[in-house]
């Protein structure tokens, strides 16, 4: 036997080491089989760029409020908050409208308000400083045409003057009736006291009582 190991050693050491060199291999590539596969990994697309948007722009459609100061012959006269795109006549009617002595002939109702405005209504009857006859709206107008003007400094409406337009201010007296007087004087002449109104045809005494202090003829 000792002679056969010794002939042999050198070929058995050669086949072990053989031997130990697949068994190594196999089990290593074995081991690397089973191991996931590396994933790539994608780069990222860098962002677009976002385009800044304008800011919306809200409407602020609340109309403006107007402080306006009425005085004068209304009911309830003081400062009363009215909105933009409102006229005279709305004034009026927030203070409580006219008194009974109210000589609303010089207001212009259909003015629009303004921020800040004094508003003054004469007393039929009542003599008007300069002062005052600045802050009777419409006024100015009213006297701007050259001294023909129906209406005078005190307030009263010219009848020998006054256009349809200023005679219609007076109670009582609508388009036709204007008219009328316009008519009467056209054809009879100039009236030559207050009294003749009552020659107009549909000028009776109560609606004369109504005017008579209220028209002039001078």
């Amino acid at each position: 036997m000792q002679p056969f190991l010794e002939k042999y050693k050198k070929m058995l050491v050669i086949t072990g080491s053989v031997l130990a060199a697949l068994l190594f291999y196999f089990f290593t590539i074995h081991d690397t089989s089973k191991q996931s596969p590396i994933q790539t990994i994608e780069p990222i697309a860098p962002l677009a760029a976002i385009e800044p948007t304008e800011p919306e722009i809200i409407e602020n459609n609340t109309p403006e409020a107007y402080m306006v100061d009425v005085k004068g012959a209304v009911r309830y006269p003081g400062v009363y908050t009215l909105e933009e795109g409102m006229r005279i006549v709305d004034a009026i009617e927030a203070a409580g409208g006219y008194t009974e002595q109210a000589n609303p002939t010089l207001i212009n109702h259909a003015q629009k308000l303004q921020d800040e405005l004094v508003l003054y209504i004469p007393k039929v009857g009542e003599q008007l400083t300069e002062e005052l006859e600045m802050l009777i709206v419409g006024a100015t107008s009213n006297s701007s045409s050259s001294g023909s003007s129906g209406v005078n400094k005190s307030g009263k409406v010219n009848l020998n003057k006054a256009n349809d337009s200023e005679l219609t201010q007076l109670p009582g007296i609508g388009p036709s009736k204007a008219n009328a007087i316009i008519g009467h004087r056209t054809e009879q002449g100039n009236f030559q006291t207050i009294e003749d109104l009552k020659k107009v045809t549909g000028i009776g005494e109560k609606t004369f009582e109504q005017l008579k202090e209220l028209i002039d003829v001078k």
